[in-house]
């Protein structure tokens, strides 16, 4: 199963985001053992080292997207991904984005703490939880 999984999602496990982290360290140690394979867009690489140096230190930003780029699969963002979601209806251009990506890469599915984003995608949108239920555990 290919998975898109958003940016907070990861974000929990590389900041230890109590009460999310235990189910996004379940989802990423599924990905570690090939369970399913982790995608994430370009953007969220950025917004990874952004958000994590404005909460830590330079060194742990850097390490945070060293550990994403070995771990995840990288969807590209390119003029026919922001055309694709500037074209969605959605309001947030972010999760539009991030729909765009998993569209054009074939994606089975994404994985969002917030399903209300996400509600124009053509394919399933589950929260950690149902995921995890999917892969029984």
């Amino acid at each position: 199963m290919r998975i898109l999984l958003d940016t907070n999602v990861i974000l929990d496990v590389l900041l230890n985001r109590d009460p999310w982290v235990a189910q996004s360290s379940a989802i990423w140690q599924a990905n570690d053992e090939g369970q399913i394979v982790g995608h994430i867009t370009a953007c969220a690489v950025t917004d990874i080292f952004y958000i994590a140096r404005r909460l830590t230190t330079l060194e742990t930003a850097r390490a945070a997207v060293s550990i994403c780029l070995e771990a995840f699969e990288v969807c590209a963002v390119d003029l026919q991904t922001l055309e694709q979601a500037d074209a969605l209806p959605g309001s947030d251009f972010e999760d539009n984005l991030q729909i765009a990506c998993a569209s054009l890469a074939g994606l089975d599915a994404i994985v969002t703490r917030d399903k209300s984003g996400f509600q124009t995608a053509a394919m399933p949108v589950l929260a950690p939880a149902e995921l995890l239920r999917e892969l029984g555990g």
